[in-house]
């Protein structure tokens, strides 16, 4: 071969400052001439090189974000939260069509039976199981990665509750559409799924993220099984009146307020998980 690459072409294209043709010659070149790699590999910045490389490994093993994690991100959540977020379990495609389905099937029997206070009875459990399920080591596969994340353990929860609190909100919504003869009743299940999820929040800081939301669910269930014992057939349940939602607004509050005083416990706790039983 008698021509090689000049040696000022050489060191531009090193640089990535060669422009075409001179560019396409010279990669045509390089392929089937090892005296000139020889010769780029002499005027090729070591510590440039090295950098480059490392940008390259970085960028082949890096994780492609996932459908909603670019939403989030387009939507202004920062990168790191959004990539949480994503990892959230019960944000799962299965997760939520599960609920879907639920919900769907509860509206047509309500429908059928023309039995309000079966929907109202499910939609304020669906938040708090689905809280419940976002948090903690024997609840969520991607927990070891949380726990190391920049983020305190408290505002991590706090992140996904309201994102898992949203897309259970957001389904019970859309099923109280699909009950438009019930008027305001099929809303009044809004306050007891905030009561609910806050009390079960503010009781896993002492009794974890499974015995917690457990107790809570239990004693809803139980509140409305006396409640259907003691009222009178076509009659609104108690925690469904005006009583009942005022003080489903005092419970969510006070639940709130207790939950905040007991943040420190989500920080200072093993391994950066809950209890799994109470810390006395």
């Amino acid at each position: 071969m008698t021509w090689h690459v000049a040696e000022e072409d050489l060191r531009a294209y090193a640089h990535g400052e060669l422009a075409p043709p001179l560019l396409w010659s010279a990669d045509t070149h390089l392929t089937g001439c090892a005296q000139c790699r020889a010769r780029l590999a002499g005027a090729t910045d070591p510590v440039a090189l090295d950098t480059g490389w490392e940008r390259l490994d970085a960028e082949l093993d890096a994780p492609r974000p996932g459908l909603l994690e670019r939403l989030l991100v387009r939507l202004g959540v920062a990168d790191h939260t959004a990539r949480l977020l994503a990892a959230t379990p019960v944000l799962r495609r299965s997760w939520l069509l599960s609920v879907l389905f639920l919900l769907v099937m509860t509206v047509l029997a309500v429908r059928v039976a023309d039995q309000p206070a079966l929907f109202l009875a499910l939609a304020p459990l669906l938040p708090l199981a689905g809280v419940a399920l976002s948090y903690g080591p024997s609840l969520d596969p991607t927990y070891e990665m949380a726990v190391v994340a920049p983020l305190h353990g408290f505002r991590l929860l706090m992140i996904r509750t309201v994102a898992v609190l949203t897309a259970g909100l957001v389904f019970d919504g859309l099923a109280t559409l699909a009950l438009p003869g019930y008027g305001l009743l099929a809303l009044t299940w809004l306050l007891p799924a905030l009561a609910l999820t806050a009390t079960g929040l503010a009781l896993t800081a002492r009794l974890g993220p499974v015995v917690a939301p457990a107790l809570v669910g239990g004693a809803w269930v139980t509140l409305l099984a006396v409640a259907a014992a003691r009222t009178p057939t076509h009659d609104t349940l108690a925690p469904f009146t005006a009583a009942g939602q005022s003080a489903a607004a005092a419970v969510a509050a006070l639940a709130a307020l207790l939950l905040y005083q007991a943040r420190d416990r989500f920080d200072a706790r093993p391994m950066g998980g809950f209890p799994e039983g109470g810390t006395g």
